[in-house]
């Protein structure tokens, strides 16, 4: 399947915290002054999170502090776990954590496979996973709620 196919095809299921185990991805969905940061990725014309691939013996935290940076140029953060979920298509699936970035700074745009970065007062609709980013996020902006009542 290629890309274009897999990403309309993408979809995700989401569980409580800590219900899934041996996470693949980790996805982090963050927030700068009362902003959401997306990504764009150099071969694309569309918005994501934060996140990717957890690396060998490589703890999920470590792996959202790691995509954080990379994919978006954030230095300085606090991290907080949302939920689990499930990303399959007809072929596959893999499980992953999302968590929330409350973002203090941002440093230089680190060279990567992102172009840049932008601030949303809302979620855009042009989504790279359509049918999974908009329900992270939303899992995401629950848990801002709550800390933003504190």
């Amino acid at each position: 399947m290629d890309f274009d196919n897999f990403r309309k095809e993408l979809k995700c299921k989401i569980f409580p915290l800590n219900t899934l185990k041996d996470y693949k991805f980790v996805v982090v969905c963050s927030n700068y002054k009362g902003k959401w940061v997306f990504s764009k990725h150099k071969q694309r014309d569309t918005w994501e999170t934060q996140g990717g691939h957890i690396e060998k013996d490589e703890q999920p935290l470590d792996s959202a502090k790691r995509e954080l940076f990379e994919e978006s140029g954030i230095i300085d953060a606090i991290l907080y776990p949302v939920c689990d979920y499930d990303g399959y298509t007809l072929e596959s699936s893999s499980t992953g954590v999302v968590y929330l970035a409350v973002v203090n700074s941002i440093g230089s745009f680190p060279e990567s496979e992102m172009e840049k970065i932008d601030f949303f007062d809302d979620i855009p609709n042009n989504f790279t996973y359509p049918n999974v980013t908009p329900l992270l996020v939303k899992e995401a902006e629950k848990v801002l709620t709550y800390l933003n009542k504190k």
